[in-house]
């Protein structure tokens, strides 16, 4: 199979959804709204929609595959030699409310390690894509992560889970220590999108908890053919599953992930 080939199929069926997401976005109807427990955790039929379409396509293009989906449009399956991850619409939220940050991303694993991403934002046609090693690459223009490699000068991005958790009040500690001591930090509001922005160099690092596999599974492929660096809080691999990720610049990566296990780790 080749990943190159695969990665321009799966691409043009992406900018396809966002087609229809652009449509969609002018005249949606908030008030047309399903909340998945809990208030800020926001599905449409959009989303929906956009997951139908998707898996028909890449299902096409692969058949043997399996799905994960945010959505769960079609039986989740994880045990197949590849399976597609997907997330048909990153920052819900945002869509409804005519925030011009939202994203659709398309990851694929071979046996459990993600080999193919493709995140594309709708509002401003930037298609962010790359498969094992092939590079990563944003609308033809090949990406690196940043080269900065102090955390001090360093502008980091994050979000914040939908679910209360223990974890909470330590999350905000770790926000005020990384205000005081960094450029700053962002939240866009798409796990999705903050990714490929690192991957693009534009932020040093991202960092969350108690994430989906189908946030990730396409941005830290980006960032990693990109040349960066993804862990788990702890420094391991099992982020993809486990919720927890740092994805950063290689040469800052080890300094934000120890300041983030102050916090954070176990």
């Amino acid at each position: 199979m080749n990943l190159e080939t695969l990665c321009q199929s799966a691409l043009a069926l992406t900018k396809e959804v966002g087609a229809f997401q652009r449509l969609e976005v002018a005249r949606f109807d908030r008030t047309v709204t399903e909340f998945k427990g809990a208030p800020n955790n926001l599905v449409s039929f959009v989303d929906k929609e956009s997951e139908r379409i998707l898996v028909k396509g890449l299902g096409e293009l692969l058949p043997a595959a399996g799905f994960i989906t945010e959505e769960g449009t079609v039986e989740q399956s994880k045990n197949q030699e590849f399976t597609w991850v997907i997330d048909p619409l990153d920052g819900t939220t945002n869509f409804m409310h005519g925030y011009a940050y939202f994203t659709i991303s398309v990851g694929l694993l071979q046996h459990g390690v993600p080999v193919l991403g493709i995140i594309y934002d709708p509002s401003h046609d930037e298609a962010f894509y790359g498969w094992q090693g092939g590079g990563a690459w944003c609308n033809g223009q090949r990406m690196h992560c940043s080269a900065v490699s102090a955390l001090g000068e360093s502008l980091l991005t994050c979000g914040f889970p939908y679910k209360p958790g223990t974890q909470r009040q330590a999350y905000l500690d770790l926000l005020v220590e990384i205000m005081e001591t960094t450029h700053g930090f962002r939240r866009l509001g798409s796990a999705a999108i903050d990714l490929a922005y690192v991957a693009r160099g534009w932020f040093e690092g991202f960092f969350e908890y108690q994430l989906n596999s189908w946030d990730m599974a396409a941005g830290v492929l980006l960032i990693r053919e990109a040349g960066g660096t993804v862990t788990d809080f702890e420094g391991g691999d099992t982020f993809l599953f486990g919720g927890n990720v740092i994805g950063a610049a290689a040469g800052m990566h080890g300094e934000l992930r120890t300041l983030v296990a102050k916090y954070m780790g176990s």
